[in-house]
Formats: C-alpha cells, structure tokens, sequence
C-alpha cells in the first residue's frame, strides 16, 4: 500500500510539471512546429526522471546539446531563457541561468589566444546554459575569411563536461555551415536541432496585441488598450498590404517594439491637447491607424 502511494504521489508530480511544461510553451506565439517540438523533447525528459524514480535501470543520464536556428527576432534567446527555466524544474539543472556569448568574440587578437579558456566558460555558466551566438563569422578560416576556430575545442570539452547546457543559436544557414564543418558539435546536437520559422502578418500582430494588452508595470505601454475594431486580423491586413511589410517581417521580434513606440508616437500627434482631459480613454487606446502608419516608420537593421 505504501509502495502505491508514492507511486500515485510521483505520478501526481510528473502531471504537475507537465502541465507546468505545457503553460509555458503556450507562451510562445506562432512557432507551433517548434512547440510541438520542445514539448515532445521536455516530456521525454521528465518521463526518463519519473523512469528512475521508479528504480527503473537506465544509461547514465546526459545533459542535452542543442542548436537554434532562425533569423533575427525569432525568439531564439527568449526559449533558451524559458527551457533553463524548465530544465531547472525538471530537476536537469542546479541553476534557470542562461549566459550568453558570442562564439566570434570567444577569440582574442592572436590564433593562439582564447578569449574565455574552457574553465572560464564553465565558471560563467556552469549549472545552467551557456547560449552561444553564431553568424556568418563563425566558420573556420578555410571557408569564410581569416576567422579563428580553436575556441571550438573549448566548447567542445565543455559540452562533455556534464555542468552545462550549450546552446548554439544563430542564422540558419551561418549555424548550418558550422554544423557541416565541425563534426564534434554536429555529433552532440543532432537530435536536438530547433527551427525558429519567420513570423507570419497574423503571428507579428497578435505580438503586438500581447505586449499591449499583458503590459506589465515595468513596460512603457503599461495601461495602454487596443480599440475594439483594432483587431490581429486588421492589423494583420495592414502589414500584408504594405511595401514595408516583407522587412518588417523579417526583422521578427526586434521590430515588435519598435513598431509600438512609433504606434504611440501616432497616437501622441493625433490628440488634441486641449481637449485631451475630455476623454481620457482616447489617450491609451491605439487605434488600426495608429499601426498602420507605424509600419513605415521603423528602422529596419536586418534586411537580406
């Protein structure tokens, strides 16, 4: 009988962190193949933690490698926050730390000089994930340039280590040609490879309604509301019908909240100040308009 309580009992555990698991992917807007994704990996996770609660022999317990690709704004380091969070429920990790570096800045001025040393790494990120961001400028000297390479044996023993989670997240196809070229990354991550899509019209509007709408204190829309009539799928319509929208797209995230300072900044110019006090609810509430001219007014960084 007492063997069968603690069974219910883990089994009561094992649902909670699932449903915990579940909460926090609903999260993430759009991206649903790579929620579909990440659950199926955590969920295997918790149920090999569940397996050996239960005294269950299995092979020796391996902290998972992975790699992101997407393009700018896709919410590559937002999901690595989440999953150190969730790994550290999971009971994977000591620590929900996630340290990020730039895998061309890990090199110093000479080929015989390395930045951050393998125990420097595990100094910094040790017991959580260390996020290493890759571009174009991380291939090796043969393929792209004069670009240093040695600090990828660092890496390496770190991710055998057993203390970290590496994470190489970057654009696709600057990720892609590291993982062709180093086989020893390639190796530990291929069966943990993530594809952060580009928001569609649809998914970069209902970010933008999200981020008004769940506003905390902190954020500078904080009371701020959307007209009834300033729907996802009108301001879906508006960015899909502009010369502007396509860059605007492809800058994801990074022009969610540029877009929402030039939406206010509209808002601003169209209340009448002397008559501002007479309704105050105008002056919070972005209007389809309000949006619509935004669109042209954000700076765009990334355009390829």
């Amino acid at each position: 009988m007492a063997e069968q309580g603690r069974q219910k009992v883990g089994c009561s555990d094992t649902k909670v962190k699932m449903n915990a698991i579940d909460n926090e992917l609903s999260k993430i807007v759009g991206l649903d193949a790579l929620k579909l994704q990440l659950a199926k990996f955590l969920k295997g996770i918790l149920l090999d933690e569940r397996r050996r609660a239960l005294g269950l022999t299995l092979g020796p317990r391996k902290l998972p490698q992975l790699a992101f690709l997407g393009n700018p704004g896709t919410g590559k380091s937002m999901v690595a926050r989440m999953l150190g969070k969730l790994l550290h429920m999971l009971g994977i990790l000591p620590l929900a730390k996630v340290t990020e570096v730039k895998a061309e800045c890990l090199v110093g001025e000479n080929d015989d000089d390395i930045r951050f040393p393998r125990t420097e790494l595990l100094k910094r990120a040790a017991g959580g994930i260390l996020l290493v961001g890759t571009s174009f400028e991380c291939l090796p000297r043969h393929t792209y340039g004069d670009v240093r390479f040695k600090e990828i044996d660092e890496i390496i023993s770190l991710m055998d280590s057993g203390e970290v989670v590496v994470i190489f997240a970057g654009h696709p196809q600057g990720t892609e040609l590291l993982l062709s070229w180093c086989d020893g990354i390639r190796n530990r991550v291929s069966d943990n490879v993530f594809r952060f899509c580009d928001f569609s019209c649809a998914q970069f509007a209902e970010i933008l309604r999200f981020k008004v709408c769940n506003a905390d204190e902190n954020s500078p829309f904080h009371g701020f509301k959307m007209h009834p009539e300033c729907t996802v799928d009108a301001v879906a319509a508006r960015i899909g019908a502009s010369q502007f929208g396509v860059g605007l797209l492809r800058n994801n995230g990074h022009a969610v909240d540029q877009m929402l300072v030039k939406a206010k900044e509209n808002l601003d110019s169209r209340i009448d100040v002397e008559c501002a006090d007479e309704d105050a609810d105008s002056l919070v509430t972005f209007t389809t308009p309000d949006f619509a001219s935004a669109i042209c007014m954000v700076e765009l960084p990334y355009v390829y």
